[in-house]
C-alpha cells in the first residue's frame, strides 16, 4: 500500500477513527498491529511470514542475551546472523553468486551462477536493523526486553515507519508504545501539514521530475552535456523529493496517532560540507552505523589512520546497503573520498547544531558558496547511484562534456518545481517536524487548497517510492 494511494486515502481515516475511539492502549497496540501488517500484505501476503519470523526470533532472542549468562554474546551472534542471513538470501545472495561465478571463471574454472527467482520483501533492510539494533541494546544493557509481543511486534511492524525508515530505536519507540495517548490536536494538525507537505515534495516534485530524469538517464548519448547535467540536477531533487517526502509522511502520520518518530532529513541541500550533510540526510540510517558499527570498530578515537579505515568502511557499507550492485559501493566510495579530507583536518563536526544563516534572510557569500559546492558534489556522486552500472555512469559523465554550452531542454521544471520547492524550504530550514504556516487564517486555507488541487492534478498512484527497493 503507497502513501499516495487511494487506498491509503481510505485506509488511514478508518485506522484513525477506530484508534482514537478506544481509551486503552493495549488495545489500541492491538489495532496498530492488525492495521500495519494489513498495510504491509497489501503488497504480498508473502512478505507478512517473513517479517512474522523476523519479528519472533528477535523477540525471542532479547530474552536470551539479557541477564550475565555466559552465553549471551553466543546468542547475540546468532541473532544477528539470523537477520544478516535472511537479508543475505533475499538482497545479496544473486549478487555474490555472480560475482563468484565471474572469479572462478577468470581463473579457469567455467561456472554458471546459480540465481534464486525470488521476489526482494519491501522493506526488508529497514526491519531487520530495527530488530539487530533492539538486540544489541538488549545486549549492551542499554534497555531490558520487552515482555509484551504485541508492544514488541507493533515496533517492527508500525506502519508509517515499516517499509522505508526512519530506524528507530527500541529505546526511543517502545516507551511511546507503552504509555497512555491521548489525541492532541496541536499535534494532529503538525501531523497533516507534514503528511501534506510531503505529498507535495512526493506527487508534484518527485514524480513529475522521474519520466524527465529516466528519459535521460535512459539515452544520455542522445542529449546535449548541459541536458545531462541538467538531468542529473533533476535526480537530484527527483530522490530528496521522493525520499524526505515518504519521512515527512511517516512522522505526520505517527503524529496523528499521538507518536514522534526520529527526524530522518533535514534540508540536506543547504549542507555547507559532506559531513553535515550526512548529519542532514537518512539521518536514522547514518545513525545506526555510527552507533552500530563505526563506534564499535573504535570510531576515531585511536588515531587518524584507524578514523579513516573505519570511516571508508562505513561509507562503502552504506553504498552496499542500498542495493546489490557496484555502483552503490562507489557511490559510497565517493562520499568517503569527499568525507576524508574534512576529517584529516579536524573540520567535521564544524557545523553541528548549527542552521546556516540562521538568524538570516538570505545567506552569505561564504555561506551560498560552500553550499553550492557541497551541492555538486553529491549531484556527481548521485550519477552513479541512479545509473544502471559502473560503466552507464561513466559513460553519462563522459557525455556530459559535449555540447556544453547548448541550451538544456525541459529548463521550464527548474523555474516551475525545483526553485519554489527551494524556497519553501529554505523557510522551513530552522524546522523540520513543524512547519510554519500564516497566522492569517484565509491565506492559510488558501495554501491547502492550492496544495490539495497541485497533489490531486498530479498524482499517480502506481508511483512507488524509490527506497523501497533497498
Amino acid at each position: 500500500m503507497f502513501f499516495n494511494s487511494f487506498e491509503f486515502a481510505v485506509f488511514l481515516p478508518i485506522v484513525f477513527a477506530l484508534y482514537w475511539l478506544n481509551t486503552k492502549v493495549k488495545y489500541q497496540n492491538i489495532l496498530i498491529f492488525i492495521a500495519s501488517y494489513i498495510f504491509y500484505g497489501w503488497w504480498d501476503w508473502r512478505f507478512v511470514g517473513l517479517l512474522m519470523l523476523s519479528t519472533l526470533i528477535d523477540y525471542g532472542s532479547g530474552f536470551l542475551v539479557a541477564g550475565d549468562g555466559k552465553y549471551r554474546k553466543t546468542f547475540l551472534w546468532v541473532s544477528l546472523a539470523n537477520n544478516l542471513l535472511v537479508l543475505g538470501i533475499f538482497k545479496y545472495y544473486n549478487f555474490f553468486s555472480a560475482e563468484l561465478s565471474h572469479l572462478l571463471n577468470a581463473i579457469g574454472f567455467h561456472i554458471h551462477p546459480y540465481i534464486l527467482n525470488i521476489v526482494l520483501p519491501v522493506g526488508i533492510s529497514f526491519y531487520t536493523f530495527h530488530g539487530m539494533s533492539y538486540v544489541i541494546d538488549i545486549y549492551r544493557k542499554n534497555i531490558n526486553p520487552e515482555k509484551s509481543f504485541i508492544d514488541y511486534a507493533m515496533f517492527v511492524s508500525f506502519f508509517p515507519l515499516l517499509v522505508a525508515g526512519p530506524i528507530e530505536r527500541a529505546a526511543h519507540l517502545l516507551p511511546q508504545i507503552k504509555q497512555q495517548r491521548k489525541f492532541n490536536y496541536k499535534q494532529g494538525v503538525e501531523g497533516l501539514r507534514l503528511i501534506l507537505y510531503g505529498l507535495i515534495k512526493k506527487v508534484v516534485i518527485a514524480d513529475t521530475l522521474s519520466p524527465i530524469v529516466d528519459d535521460i538517464f535512459g539515452n544520455y548519448n542522445n542529449y546535449s552535456g548541459s541536458t545531462l547535467i541538467l538531468g542529473a540536477v533533476y535526480f537530484a531533487f527527483q530522490i530528496y523529493g521522493d525520499f524526505s517526502g515518504y519521512s515527512d509522511i511517516a512522522i505526520g502520520t505517527a503524529k496523528l496517532f499521538g507518536f514522534e518518530l526520529l527526524s530522518n532529513f533535514k534540508f540536506p541541500y543547504f549542507s555547507r560540507d559532506i559531513a553535515e550533510f550526512w548529519r542532514r540526510w537518512h539521518i536514522s540510517l547514518s545513525s545506526w552505523f555510527r552507533d552500530y558499527v563505526y563506534i564499535p570498530l573504535g570510531g576515531s578515537r585511536r588515531g587518524k589512520a584507524i578514523a579513516v579505515r573505519n570511516t571508508m568502511i562505513i561509507f562503502l557499507i552504506s553504498g552496499f546497503w542500498h542495493g546489490a550492485k557496484w555502483n552503490f559501493i562507489v557511490w559510497g566510495g565517493i562520499h568517503a573520498l569527499g568525507f576524508l579530507p574534512i576529517l584529516l583536518l579536524g573540520h567535521n563536526r564544524k557545523n553541528v547544531n548549527t542552521v546556516v544563516a540562521e538568524n538570516k534572510g538570505i545567506p552569505g557569500a561564504k555561506d551560498i558558496m560552500q553550499m553550492v559546492f557541497t551541492f555538486l558534489f553529491v549531484t556527481l556522486a548521485w550519477i552513479f547511484f541512479r545509473a544502471t552500472d559502473i560503466t552507464t555512469a561513466i559513460g553519462y559523465i563522459s557525455a556530459m562534456k559535449t555540447h556544453l554550452f547548448t541550451m538544456p531542454l525541459m529548463k521550464s521544471f527548474l523555474f516551475v518545481y525545483i526553485l519554489p520547492f527551494l524556497i519553501v524550504d529554505w523557510n522551513f530550514r530552522r524546522d523540520e517536524r513543524v512547519l510554519p504556516m500564516p497566522s492569517n487564517k484565509l491565506l492559510r486555507y488558501s495554501i491547502y487548497i492550492v496544495s490539495i488541487f497541485l497533489i490531486l492534478d498530479h498524482c499517480n498512484s502506481n508511483a512507488s517510492f524509490i527506497y523501497f527497493q533497498f
